[in-house]
């Protein structure tokens, strides 16, 4: 009697759309609670952004600047403190500091690095104060805000509290929420406009001026950054997907590449399963989504009777986030012999000007705020001996991209790419263009060819004050428009960077194992 083995099973607990890492955290906490779960990716690799790529037998980091919420081993933060116990073992290398500031036109060049000792100062408040006299008790005390946020902000992502808990237990949380950046600094804290630039300069980690950005947001930035520091993986960021996707299969997920999803299929207002771009209906209770809301509510919800009109007019409404401009080259030299000296650097050719910046973004080339990442300073050995790994990034927005012509691509990236290399170049006083090896230019146009990720982007959507992630934590669950449907990527709560994404596939997982407490009952 012939035997025929379905390739998939009749039904699984959770699909999960998109194997990146919220897709892989989300399949792994499900795994670990004993549910079946199967993951399709469009891919032959896990990851998505998180990845490597060869040149000339050569291997380079695509995304990764830094991974913030890992913190040393002695003290993890929360991001390694969650893979452990997923049982996801990592190679972490600490990132030497910071970051260094460089804007000429304010005399500003400065280098921060973490670390806060048991008395509650911090390195960074004597760095500053050794070049600015009389501010380290003023930054001491917003670090300290900063932080006492940063631990609410962690107690919120596991646990709800009643409004007076959260008036009596999260005072700094409370008293700064519905305010920015810019207005907690310049009301609360007595800080020089030099001093207030230098601690803006991750104001690019999550793509919006500081004017504009929740103050909890900007805290829960630098407390992590400055408290536990930053970490690279040494296998690139390739070695953290791998390593996420191999316990995704140890844990029983069935992880299916190269599989793309066309319909999510909804009857009576739930989802029971999906549609791949091969013909294959799977089924299933619950689907974790990595698309965008604009992409699942407007093509893929089959049939689209079943979209709710609160769900298209919620994707209409979230202003998009940011996308990027990398530019990734090995040059022929050592960085010491290029006058490249630090890890991170935050360099502006105009005075410093976060609404600047953003403004700039809105348009093509011509940025003046720029990142630049030199691998060998945190990573030696997986650069090639005598030369130099070094990246140079702006976070535009989509808009900037969205009249370039496929004849006028190639020429348009090849344009950016040398003015931003000339830019660097002029503060290194070295012409980077004379000692370029490999050369790889990532667009919006890579990020949403690659990814599939609705205009390019990277961080998900925009923060605003009525809409940071405090908001967004308390309305999660109203949001599951369609029942069974939860988000599962950045554009779900704070999309800004791979621990923010990893966190929000954790989270999804809660809501999912929640829903189905729920219905059981």
């Amino acid at each position: 009697m012939e035997v025929i083995m379905a390739f998939y099973k009749d039904k699984y607990d959770v699909i999960v759309i998109g194997g990146a890492l919220a897709g892989m955290s989300c399949a792994m906490k499900l795994a670990s609670e004993g549910k079946s779960v199967l993951i399709l990716e469009r891919h032959n690799l896990p990851g998505g952004l998180a990845t490597s790529f060869v040149r000339s037998g050569i291997e380079m980091e695509a995304t990764l600047h830094e991974m913030m919420s890992i913190g040393p081993e002695k003290r993890p933060l929360f991001i390694r403190q969650y893979l452990d116990e997923m049982g996801v073992r990592i190679n972490w290398l600490r990132v030497p500091e910071a970051y260094r500031l460089l804007s000429p036109k304010d005399s500003i060049d400065i280098v921060i690095h973490p670390g806060r000792r048991d008395d509650g100062t911090w390195i960074a408040a004597d760095e500053i104060e050794a070049q600015y006299p009389g501010s380290r008790d003023e930054v001491n005390r917003l670090l300290e805000t900063c932080k006492s946020v940063y631990e609410s902000v962690l107690f919120l992502n596991e646990n709800t509290a009643s409004k007076l808990t959260l008036l009596l237990k999260h005072e700094p949380l409370t008293k700064t929420a519905g305010y920015s950046a810019q207005e907690v600094m310049d009301k609360a804290f007595h800080l020089s406009d030099d001093v207030k630039h230098i601690l803006s300069a991750y104001w690019i980690y999550v793509g919006q001026p500081i004017s504009t950005l929740p103050f909890t947001i900007y805290s829960f930035l630098m407390a992590d950054y400055l408290l536990g520091g930053s970490f690279v993986a040494k296998g690139f960021s390739h070695e953290m997907s791998a390593a996420m996707a191999k316990r995704c299969e140890e844990l029983g997920v069935q992880y299916e590449y190269c599989q793309d999803v066309e319909k999510i299929l909804v009857r009576n207002n739930h989802v029971y399963g999906v549609r791949t771009k091969r013909g294959d209906e799977i089924h299933c209770d619950y689907i974790a989504s990595a698309p965008y809301p604009n992409v699942v509510y407007a093509k893929m919800i089959e049939p689209q009777s079943e979209v709710p009109v609160m769900a298209r007019k919620y994707a209409n409404a979230m202003p998009m986030g940011v996308t990027t401009f990398s530019v990734v080259m090995q040059l022929d030299k050592r960085p010491e012999e290029l006058n490249i000296n630090d890890y991170s650097v935050f360099s502006s050719n105009i005075p410093f000007d976060t609404d600047v910046f953003w403004k700039q973004g809105r348009k093509l080339g011509n940025w003046s705020n720029l990142t630049t990442i030199c691998l060998n300073y945190a990573n030696p050995d997986a650069v090639p001996e005598g030369k130099t790994s070094l990246s140079i990034t702006f976070l535009p927005l989509p808009e900037a991209f969205m009249d370039i012509t496929a004849d006028e691509y190639q020429d348009m990236k090849r344009s950016v790419a040398k003015q931003m290399i000339e830019q660097v170049s002029e503060y290194l006083g070295v012409d980077l263009l004379e000692h370029i090896e490999e050369i790889e230019i990532e667009s919006p146009m890579t990020i949403a060819h690659y990814a599939k990720s609705y205009l390019g982007g990277i961080y998900g959507y925009q923060h605003s004050m009525n809409n940071s992630v405090v908001a967004r934590l308390e309305d999660v669950e109203k949001e599951m428009w369609i029942k069974g449907l939860v988000g599962c990527a950045s554009h779900q709560l704070v999309g800004d960077g791979m621990a923010c994404n990893i966190n929000n596939g954790k989270i999804a997982a809660k809501m999912i194992l929640e829903e189905m407490k729920k219905e059981a009952k």
